[in-house]
């Protein structure tokens, strides 16, 4: 019952900031799922086949089942939503909960960047007033400047769009950051070994498929590599620059000239204005605020904003709000164009 009583508390409080509430499906199309999160993310997903063999799942994420509904429902233009539901989940950690009772609350079709990153954020906080806690944490990040980073930074095509790709696996980011460093994949003798390779795939079947892919894409691959080699020095300035990058975590009103401050430094032709963040103060209610340029990782869809909310309870942490931006998901679900969106989620599980 006290839950209960939390939850429609909260929801009060969200309804209150002009979100309107809706309902969504608990069962989607699991090619939803696996194409945005790659077959690696299967296993963590209850799935199963409908009669017709189409293969369904339960929703693992509330928000892409409230995309997925503003896709099918043909919507138009911006919308404020909020909704209440359970995703299910399996976890490698056992102790972990299956299934997460969730608040969500979005601005899909949203118009005015920097106004609704900094609504989503204060309805968050506003959220947090019918939590008994003594203090909490609200780190920022934003995934758009390591991009932009990465466009500045003197290395071939085929690594900048690698680092981005997998800037969300940080195990598999840091083995990438350790090969630009040492440089193993450019030791002239595979170098040379992989020119070999390439002349003689060139004289074979380019239909037949390796390892799942065309000998065709393989070779498209090859040249790139031998057209476009990346030098050893380079590739060791590079892993610097971007290992320094991600260790700026700093009060979010030294956010803008710290960023300035390490651009000017590694000759980067970039510039962060004063007012790009979506709150300014380093503290808010309990909260003290800070930036860090490496949070972002937690899921691949996000494309700017990032934010997390951890507060301190009876001397427990508990991480209980979750939010960004992410402007390119309905669009990777199918929709003919880009339809930019901000939301958070909110953690009722602890």
């Amino acid at each position: 019952m006290k839950s209960k009583n939390l939850s429609e508390k909260i929801l009060r409080t969200v309804k209150s900031k002009g979100f309107n509430y809706i309902e969504l499906d608990s069962v989607i199309e699991t090619n939803h799922i696996v194409e945005r999160s790659g077959e690696t993310f299967r296993r963590f997903i209850f799935s199963f086949k409908d009669q017709k063999g189409n293969e369904l799942c339960l929703r693992p994420d509330l928000t892409i089942a409230s995309c997925l509904r503003y896709l099918n429902e043909k919507v138009k233009g911006a919308t404020k939503v909020h909704y209440y539901g359970q995703a299910f989940r399996k976890n490698l950690n056992k102790t972990d909960p299956i299934i997460r009772n969730q608040i969500g609350f979005e601005i899909i079709g949203s118009k005015n960047e920097k106004k609704d990153d900094k609504q989503i954020i204060e309805t968050s906080i506003k959220s947090l007033s019918k939590f008994n806690y003594s203090s909490g944490n609200l780190v920022i990040g934003n995934v758009e400047i390591f991009k932009l980073l990465l466009n500045k930074l003197d290395i071939p095509k085929r690594w900048r769009l690698r680092m981005q790709r997998h800037f969300w696996r940080e195990s598999y980011f840091n083995d990438l950051l350790k090969r630009l460093e040492t440089n193993s994949d450019v030791d002239p003798t595979i170098v040379e070994i992989d020119k070999a390779k390439y002349r003689r795939m060139l004289k074979g079947d380019q239909s037949k498929q390796i390892a799942g892919r065309s000998v065709n894409e393989i070779l498209t691959r090859f040249n790139n590599k031998i057209k476009d080699p990346r030098r050893a020095k380079k590739g060791r300035n590079v892993a610097k620059i971007v290992k320094e990058f991600l260790k700026i975590n700093c009060p979010i009103d030294k956010a803008a000239n710290k960023l300035n401050h390490f651009f000017k430094k590694n000759k980067i032709n970039l510039r962060v204005q004063k007012d790009y963040f979506p709150i300014a103060k380093n503290k808010y209610a309990k909260l003290n605020i800070r930036f860090s340029a490496s949070f972002g990782r937690q899921l691949e869809y996000y494309t700017g904003m990032v934010f997390k909310i951890d507060i301190k309870s009876k001397s427990k942490k508990i991480n209980i709000i979750n939010g960004g931006r992410y402007d390119n998901l309905i669009a990777d679900l199918g929709s003919s164009k880009i339809i930019p969106a901000v939301g958070a989620a909110i953690n009722l599980n602890n």
